[in-house]
């Protein structure tokens, strides 16, 4: 769809018209350019900086112990929580009131538990970090992302990030300098190190995702051909990484894109890839070891769990246990380890063996269920559960009730969001990735609730374009349209 535009000397050009739902906002381009300004413009360059700090190493002493360690990106998205709260205090941005009830229910339900928690004091560090993680932050991206150019900014942030941490991660493989697996220095971490053995997985999953959603809506040949080539570097890097959770949250963001783009395409991609495989692994026996048993190990875990499975199912009793104990308010936020070892069995280990050629060998507490919404049933019992899984559902719903398969943004948020909602079945919030979590996590209710832009302060404001004409039957208008 096409409109028109006034051009210098009078002239009228064509310019290209978006879907109603998914216009673009104004670029604001008629705003001052200054140096000083910049982040007040376009914040979402911020947000691009919160992304690329969460590969910062946190160090050594950074071994999980019950503590929260601030990360280099909490400390950066705490300042984009400030530029953002500071934009809308202005009125530049006004907030859907549907938000406002979404991340109502999930802080009150949190401030519950809190409340009738045993341990108070614990359980308020835990109310802080996951409204942070659930709340401020996603708020903060919804203000900062303005445009498509701002989600094109941040997006570029993460595939950006997972690309380099693939490469890394492919390198440690080959190098054997990685993670111990095995009795072998194999598993590709990136720069997290072992002591974050999922971090690197759940970075390059994400990026995975993104980077096939602009792949298969690219207009142009050659930014396809990169993309594709990005892809191939991600698929490595999350082999690599021998994360089974992290393969099956992918691969259900990848089939969920690809059955929405094109059902026949996803039908012939998934035989190509069963064909690939076949040879590759069959014919020339590449990844028929290691890789190959990790693969088989997914499907043994039902009848012949191993030692990493077998404690997984032991936690989601437990947690399952706290919880019939304290069905509404649950044993109070970050609570889970002062409780495991009453309603844990005996078969399990209570820690896990981690190692590699920088911090060594390092036993870790297993200090949560490993599985995000036993973690909030068990902690916060059914108003944290409940309000948690109707938050999450309701990005869901909004996005699907703006579905539109051509535009690879939409598709990506769809794919991520997936992803994360079945990665929380086998795992949950913590280390460093955390933020990232809460950044996509915003980037998907930016899409489904989109935030109006407010009139900006007499300080602000400049000189506004010509405006354009309106748009042809069935479009909506340009202002406050995503």
């Amino acid at each position: 769809m096409t409109g028109t535009r006034s051009a210098p000397g009078g002239r009228r050009r064509l310019t290209r018209s978006s879907s109603p739902s998914w216009q673009a906002l104004p670029a604001r381009d008629g705003e001052p350019h200054s140096w000083g300004s910049a982040w007040w413009r376009r914040p979402s360059w911020l947000v691009a900086a919160t992304v690329l700090s969460v590969a910062i190493p946190l160090g050594d002493d950074s071994v999980a112990s019950g503590t929260t360690h601030a990360s280099p990106g909490d400390a950066v998205s705490l300042v984009l929580v400030v530029i953002a709260g500071a934009l809308w205090m202005r009125g530049r941005v006004r907030v859907p009131v549907a938000v406002t009830l979404v991340i109502a229910g999930v802080v009150v339900a949190a401030a519950l538990s809190t409340e009738f928690s045993p341990e108070p004091a614990t359980s308020l560090v835990g109310w802080v970090r996951q409204t942070q993680v659930f709340v401020l932050v996603p708020l903060a991206v919804m203000v900062a992302v303005r445009d498509r150019r701002d989600v094109s900014v941040v997006v570029g942030s993460v595939v950006a990030l997972g690309t380099v941490e693939a490469l890394v991660g492919v390198w440690q493989t080959v190098t054997h300098d990685g993670a111990s697996y095995a009795g072998k220095l194999i598993r590709a971490v990136g720069t997290f190190g072992a002591l974050d053995v999922m971090a690197m997985a759940t970075v390059c999953g994400m990026a995975l995702v993104m980077a096939v959603s602009l792949a298969l809506t690219a207009r142009d040949g050659r930014r396809r051909a990169l993309l594709l080539g990005v892809v191939a570097v991600l698929a490595a890097g999350l082999a690599c990484s021998l994360s089974r959770g992290s393969w099956i949250a992918a691969l259900a963001g990848l089939l969920v894109v690809l059955v929405r783009f094109d059902v026949k395409l996803a039908f012939r991609l998934g035989l190509c890839a069963l064909a690939l495989a076949t040879v590759v692994v069959g014919g020339f026996g590449i990844g028929s070891g290691t890789i190959g048993t990790r693969t088989r190990s997914i499907l043994d875990s039902v009848n012949d769990p191993d030692r990493s499975v077998g404690d997984r199912y032991a936690l989601w009793g437990t947690a399952e246990g706290m919880w019939q104990d304290h069905p509404v308010t649950g044993v109070g936020i970050k609570n889970f380890p002062v409780f495991r070892d009453a309603y844990a069995p005996p078969r399990l280990s209570g820690a896990s063996d981690t190692a590699d050629s920088v911090t060594g060998f390092v036993r870790e507490p297993l200090l949560s269920p490993h599985d995000q919404y036993l973690l909030m049933l068990s902690e916060q019992g059914l108003l944290g559960a409940g309000a948690f899984v109707l938050a999450l559902g309701a990005v869901q719903v909004g996005l699907w009730r703006r579905s539109r398969a051509v535009d690879g943004h939409w598709l990506l948020c769809v794919g991520t969001t997936t992803s994360i909602t079945v990665n929380f079945l086998y795992s949950d919030m913590g280390g460093p990735t955390t933020v990232l979590v809460g950044i996509v996590l915003g980037l998907a209710a930016r899409h489904t609730w989109p935030v109006a832009s407010g009139p900006a302060s007499a300080s602000d404001s400049a000189p506004a374009p010509a405006p354009a004409p309106a748009p042809a039957s069935g479009s909506a208008s340009v202002e406050g349209a995503w």
